[in-house]
């Protein structure tokens, strides 16, 4: 049974940094899209960045030059890290699997909290 457990949120102040962590288990994910979502109260789930198969990121443009996305093949997981954290930044993290061929992500984490504070 394929998991996906993100960690790493938390509460930070308005220009800090956080390091979200997801480690997959269940199979292995070296082929497949690892991608950050996330989705902010009152407001849908919106794509963050991600972790191509062919080893190439791409980052919605509102976290570009200030998030990070890398993979660590032998661990299984994928990180996001976020510097320069704005309060609009506040939201639910999901990390996400999208399998070679599939139309969509087809895994999705249980989401960690991040809260910037002003």
């Amino acid at each position: 049974q394929v998991q996906l457990v993100e960690s790493g949120g938390g509460l930070v102040q308005a220009g800090g940094s956080l390091r979200l962590s997801c480690a997959a288990s269940g199979r292995t994910f070296s082929n497949a899209n690892m991608g950050w979502f996330r989705q902010a109260p009152g407001k849908e789930r919106e794509f963050v960045a991600v972790f191509t198969w062919r080893d190439a990121t791409m980052y919605a443009d509102s976290v570009k030059g200030r998030f990070t996305i890398s993979k660590d093949n032998a661990k299984n997981t994928v990180y996001l890290q976020m510097n320069t954290l704005k309060p609009e930044d506040t939201a639910v993290y999901y990390c996400a699997v999208q399998i070679p061929g599939a139309p969509d992500y087809d895994y999705w984490g249980q989401g960690t909290q991040v809260t910037v504070s002003s």
